[in-house]
């Protein structure tokens, strides 16, 4: 059946649109981004694999819980400056090896992360990227990873991500910023 536009009663007939305008506005999204934005049926992604590679498609505005004890190497898609907004919970603590958060190619971070202490002290540490950062590294520990830590990545520029981390952290608090991406 074809599509019909109907108003009230009257039949306004078959439609193609082309172009679509509302109040006299047009509409410059397509239909791929007029259904990423819509689609609430998937706004939490649950990450169990070693690996996950970041799409726009799949990801952006969405919660995605990172949910592996033995951690997940995460790529970033190249950073454009579309305003893709990324968001991880660490759902299962850390237990064993990392989970890291790279950027791909010539991309760096900027941003901050905030670690609480632990031992009931209700003090935290706060650690700011370095010029070159492009790795994001949570081991359970010392640089978050536990279970409710977060992190917040939105693509602001080409080759650029600007990143939150707040999280917790065991032991000696440390940086979980690095350059590690030849």
């Amino acid at each position: 059946m074809p599509n019909l536009l109907t108003k009230g009663k009257a039949l306004f007939g078959a439609a193609d649109l082309t172009t679509l305008a509302i109040g006299g506005t047009n509409v410059d999204a397509t239909a791929a981004e007029i259904n990423r934005a819509a689609d609430v049926s998937a706004r939490i992604v649950n990450a169990t694999a070693a690996t996950l590679a970041v799409t726009a498609a799949s990801h952006d505005s969405k919660v995605v819980t990172l949910n592996r004890a033995a951690g997940i190497a995460v790529t970033l898609p190249a950073a454009t400056g579309s305003g893709i907004k990324l968001h991880f919970v660490v759902g299962t603590t850390i237990t064993s090896n990392t989970t890291t958060i790279k950027v791909t190619g010539n991309d760096t971070m900027t941003g901050t992360a905030i670690n609480q202490a632990d031992g009931g002290s209700h003090t935290a540490v706060m650690f700011k990227t370095a010029a070159t950062d492009d790795t994001i590294t949570m081991d359970g520990t010392t640089t978050g990873g536990i279970k409710g830590d977060s992190v917040e990545l939105i693509d602001i520029a080409t080759d650029l991500w600007w990143v939150r981390v707040v999280g917790s952290a065991t032991g000696t608090e440390a940086t979980p910023f690095s350059a590690t991406v030849a």
